[in-house]
């Protein structure tokens, strides 16, 4: 994104829930992701994303500071999925999707594996 560009013409600003809605499709098109999982964050995780109260409740949490982007992203993945592997996956394609869509800078994807779910279809 240039930003020069914005600037001489105006701003530009993006939402939370756009980044959101990226993050959260990118999420659910990788193999062994069952789901998201709405849950609301504790202060235990970031005292930080308590203060939003739009994310409470919801399965990703976005917090924009300075130009940099912290995602958060809660999901469920079915039996037999490495989660290592997974959630790995989830980091990378997650950061480089909001990074090429938005043109802001993601500084940290955190993945809460919240459950695994037994499903026949996927199993099989």
């Amino acid at each position: 994104m240039d930003e020069n560009n914005y600037k001489q013409n105006g701003s530009l600003k993006i939402s939370e829930e756009v980044i959101s809605t990226i993050a959260g499709l990118t999420t659910s098109e990788i193999k062994g992701v069952a789901g998201m999982l709405l849950r609301p964050v504790s202060s235990e995780l970031n005292p930080n994303f308590i203060n939003n109260k739009k994310s409470i409740g919801k399965a990703i949490h976005v917090l924009v500071r300075d130009g940099e982007v912290i995602i958060n992203i809660f999901v469920n993945l079915y039996i037999g999925a490495k989660i290592p592997e997974t959630a790995s996956e989830i980091q990378v394609r997650v950061k480089e999707a909001v990074q090429n869509m938005t043109g802001l800078t993601v500084s940290k994807v955190n993945v809460h594996i919240s459950g695994i779910i037994i499903d026949q279809t996927e199993t099989q």
